[in-house]
């Protein structure tokens, strides 16, 4: 290739160095601010490398935007399209050819291509661009890369590029390979602080800022919000609200191909253009005409949820490092502005990176991967940060269920076939099960429809998605649909379809664990996982008995369905039976006070039929009943007044005398449940078959045999009278109590006590009505001190009783009058 005259950019200053650190050595850190021109200058560089020879040169790009655009860029310098010298490939499109020795991949691309054939024949050097976004491919790129390197080929050269980087850190990683760092960007950025007034939603403070930039400001506008719901809702707060010479045009992931290169081209002359983007405009693109940049400090991370298997996205502060680049895409093409809505000081406070994405990603992909490399154990790669433990176990784990790998982490004949298909390993098992009954072209479009954000409208029905989807012409629809033959074809061979299927069975293969019920008002389901999720009451699924969930947003016990199907019963029981689960059990009807049978058929937390079965009888329902009371507590037992005394006697006779006297505390009884119960049960489900007879029998068996004879003369359970009552006496408090009508004690000189005269009863000394008059202990002192008052109380209200002056020489009586009188 002839030699070509490169821009003079920052980082043409270092390219002379970096050239000579690749020529010493096969590993280097680039380390250059935005607007420098690593993305472009630098592989266009090394193609004049003598170690180059005839080689390839690999460029890594965390987005396909940034991968057609920095392609295009290269392409144009050298006065070519892409597809010649420079060339691209991705998912959905690869412009490559015989000529190419330039090729921008995005960062899955080059797992692939490493797993594919390890010694990456023809491909001289990797660049790892913009590494500072730290993404899963990208750290584990480099790892496998690193490993290639070591075993394979020594001579393969490895760059690791960002623009806001530890670099030393990384530098370690690479065996303390050299860093080679830039100067600043081309031009100076202005940072303005406008705080955005709290409670006032984002959208509208952007397009605030933006209107009054318009008025204030020349040039072109990028606005980065978190995601294109904000986008959105700016637009509409912008429309007709902005000169006619300026243009409004969004810039998100799901766009297709054609539509983000429109966003990111100059306007036409006399016209500008206010770019409304997500964190894909942060790096390796230049806007042109851009010099005012409004960041709402916001960005929308995935973030994944061990616990439930779900990935959801949150809406975070960014980084100090994303903040600066994002201000430096004011700075690419002039001197520009960044306008930040916080405040100056709560930069300081912002995280230094963005959390690699590593430690917050399901892994079950890098796992698969890594098996497929003969890795068993991630750990033994060389990553920048390792992957989380509990994450690895939640992804080891997935595999097994999915049968992709085997008990010692090898990949399984499944596995490999899942691998094969470039998916994540849900849907690849989805489109590999599928293959299976020959529904491989069906599940590979919903597969593709799935990892293809935005394609086929944003409702949540999938079956209506997948209908608009096969009428979309758009040349990412096409595109998709190519990739799904694609991957139809290396799951299935191209065998006819035997039969149809349906989304909701199809997903069946991907998401068992988010098999979907619906419980209580409309829109509220519960998941095979435990976890609850909504829809929003209007939506037509929302009435629907059964959804398999394939996507979810927000947490996980009230996430928000946005994307699932409709799936039969029978589907449930015919593609997941061997994870369908028959169980009695035996429960306790409060209500009937009786043990009962239920069986049940389970997907997980889902109850998907159950029926109740006649009553347990004999030693069953003996155990049952056991289970019951070990459950609800022993108030459920049909006491009774004799046992519920009983067990009061015994427990004050443990308080009082200690062992051997059996201890009463529910706890303990519960546990000796099988000694004092249990052999006087009956062989009844019913409680109501239990008599109060044989719980005081029962408890009478935890007597020692010897004291059982003792409990009456020690814990009496009445006190004769001298009126010849036979009264109660009470063990429910501290002390033993015996209520009794005062003139049932006349003539009794002595205080009534029990445990042989050691203990006075407590006495609650009623009217001839039953009302309270004294409490006492000493009965003698109550007659010779209180007696007078209560005499005088009680003949104004009982007159037709005898009130003697001294009860001690009174006949005492149950009556008004004693008999006789």
């Amino acid at each position: 290739m002839n030699a070509v005259s490169l821009p003079e950019l920052p980082v043409t200053a270092v390219l002379a160095d970096l050239g000579r650190a690749l020529d010493r050595g096969n590993k280097a850190v680039l380390v250059a601010p935005p607007g420098a021109g690593k993305t472009t200058l630098t592989p266009l560089a090394l193609l004049e490398a003598g170690w180059r020879e005839d080689g390839v040169i690999v460029l890594l790009e965390p987005r396909r935007l940034a991968a057609r655009a920095a392609a295009r860029r290269m392409a144009s310098l050298l006065g070519e399209e892409p597809g010649g010298t420079v060339g691209y490939a991705m998912r959905m499109e690869k412009r490559v050819s015989g000529r190419t020795r330039v090729m921008v991949v995005t960062e899955g691309v080059l797992a692939r291509m490493i797993l594919d054939d390890p010694e990456l024949p023809g491909v001289k050097a990797l660049i790892f661009d913009e590494f500072h976004e730290r993404s899963l491919d990208g750290d584990f790129g480099l790892a496998l890369a690193l490993d290639v390197q070591g075993a394979l080929r020594p001579d393969l050269r490895l760059l690791v590029m960002s623009a806001t980087l530890d670099g030393a850190r990384v530098a370690r990683l690479l065996d303390g390979a050299p860093v080679i760092e830039s100067e600043g960007r081309s031009f100076p950025v202005d940072i303005l602080y406008k705080e955005r007034p709290a409670g006032m939603p984002v959208d509208e403070a952007v397009a605030a800022a933006v209107r009054a930039t318009l008025a204030e400001e020349t040039g072109s506008v990028l606005a980065f919000l978190p995601g294109q719901r904000e986008i959105e809702r700016t637009a509409g707060r912008l429309e007709g609200r902005v000169g006619a010479d300026t243009d409004i045009v969004p810039l998100f992931g799901m766009m297709d191909a054609k539509a983000q290169d429109a966003a990111i081209r100059p306007p036409p002359s006399g016209r500008r253009k206010v770019v409304l983007a997500t964190a894909i405009a942060e790096t390796s693109i230049t806007i042109d005409g851009v010099r005012v940049v409004i960041d709402s400090g916001l960005a929308r991370l995935p973030a994944y949820e061990p616990a439930s298997g779900l990935t959801r996205l949150e809406t975070v502060r960014v980084s100090r490092a994303s903040a600066d680049q994002r201000a430096g895409r004011a700075g690419r093409t002039g001197p520009g502005i960044a306008i930040r809505l916080w405040r100056a000081e709560q930069t300081a406070a912002l995280p230094a990176f963005t959390p690699p994405e590593i430690l917050a990603a399901d892994l079950s992909g890098l796992l698969l991967d890594c098996a497929a490399f003969g890795v068993a154990d991630p750990a033994t790669l060389a990553f920048l940060d390792p992957p989380p433990g509990p994450a690895l176990t939640e992804a080891r784990a997935l595999l097994r269920t999915l049968e992709a790998i085997d008990a010692d982490g090898r990949l399984t004949e499944a596995g490999q076939a899942m691998r094969r298909l470039a998916l994540p390993v849900r849907l690849a098992h989805m489109v590999a099960e599928a293959a299976r009954s020959g529904h491989e072209r069906d599940a590979a479009l919903l597969a593709v429809l799935l990892t293809e954000r935005g394609l086929g409208g944003d409702s949540a029905d999938l079956e209506r998605r997948l209908m608009r989807f096969a009428g979309e012409r758009s040349p990412r629809a096409k595109a998709a649909r190519q990739l799904a033959e694609r991957l139809a074809y290396s799951a299935g061979k191209g065998r006819d379809r035997d039969g149809s299927s349906t989304p909701g069975a199809l997903l069946l293969h991907a998401w068992p664990d988010r098999v979907a019920r619906a419980r209580g008002e409309r829109g509220r389901f519960v998941l095979a996982n435990g976890s609850g999720a909504m829809l929003d009451a209007a939506d037509p699924l929302a009435g629907e008995a059964f959804l398999v969930v394939a996507d979810l947003q927000g947490k996980a016990q009230n996430a928000r369905i946005t994307a699932a199907a409709t799936v039969s019963e029978d589907d449930i029981r015919d593609l997941l039976g061997q994870s369908i689960e028959n169980r009695r059990e035996t429960l306790f009807d409060l209500e009937r006070r009786s043990v009962r049978v239920r069986e049940q058929s389970r997907l997980g937390a889902i109850v998907l039929s159950e029926r109740m079965l006649p009553a347990p009888t004999g030693d069953v329902a003996n155990e049952a009943v056991l289970d019951a009371v070990r459950e609800n507590g022993l108030a459920i037992l049909p006491w009774g007044k004799e046992a519920t005394t009983l067990r009061q006697r015994l427990s004050w006779l443990r308080k009082g005398l200690g062992e051997p006297w059996p201890d009463m505390a529910e706890g303990v009884l519960i546990d000796r449940l099988d000694e004092w119960l249990l052999p006087f049960l009956s062989g009844s489900a019913s409680l109501a078959s239990i008599g109060g007879g044989a719980l005081a029998a029962g408890l009478t068996t935890l007597v020692p045999h010897e004291l059982q004879r003792r409990i009456n003369a020690l814990a009496p359970t009445h006190f004769d009278a001298p009126s010849g009552s036979h009264v109660p006496i009470r063990y429910d408090g501290e002390q033993p109590v015996l209520a009794i009508r005062v003139q049932e004690l006349f003539g009794l000189g002595a205080h009534p006590a029990i445990a042989g005269g050691a203990v006075p009863l407590t006495l609650e000394l009623l009217s001839p009505a039953h009302r309270p008059i004294q409490t006492t202990r000493d009965l003698p002192g109550f007659w010779q001190g209180s007696w007078a008052d209560v005499r005088s109380d009680m003949r104004g209200r009982y007159p037709k009783h005898v009130w003697p002056e001294n009860p001690l020489l009174a006949q005492a009586t149950s009556r008004a009058k004693p008999r006789g009188t």
